[in-house]
């Protein structure tokens, strides 16, 4: 079984997103193996966005990631990476299909409600980053 980090952004849950967001997960058949809600402070957004630390947008994703709650889960099941990555949508809102999370309730290409790992690889570093082992079951 795959697994892979799913985060409700800020976005999703100020607005409310964060039920129809996990119904959809289950109504996919996802497993969710583990969840919490965080406050992410700059130190923590940092860390996780470290990549993109060099990219024109990292100042302005820090002080989106750090404005609010958000819901960080692991989901698992067959090819979770690119199944979560299909129902997310495309990163930007107004490219992404209709009935995607994104396509449904993002506003634009920063704020598009969710995140989701990129590859397998960077799905445990994800993982690793938020969860200790005792709390994913």
């Amino acid at each position: 079984m795959e697994q892979t980090l799913a985060i409700i952004k800020p976005d999703g849950v100020s607005a409310g997103y964060i039920g129809e967001i996990i119904k959809r997960i289950e109504n996919e058949g996802f497993k969710i193996i583990a969840m919490k809600m965080e406050h992410l402070d700059d130190r923590k957004a940092e860390g996780f966005y470290y990549v993109h630390k060099q990219k024109p947008f990292f100042s302005s994703l820090l002080e989106y990631m750090t404005s609010g709650s958000i819901v960080i889960m692991v989901l698992q099941g067959q090819n979770m990476v690119e199944k979560w990555r299909k129902l997310m949508g495309t990163t930007n809102p107004d490219d992404a299909d209709k009935g995607t999370i994104r396509g449904d309730m993002g506003t634009d290409i920063e704020r598009n409600v969710v995140h989701g790992s990129d590859s397998k690889d960077n799905a445990v570093y994800e993982i690793n980053y938020f969860f200790k082992g005792n709390e994913i079951f």
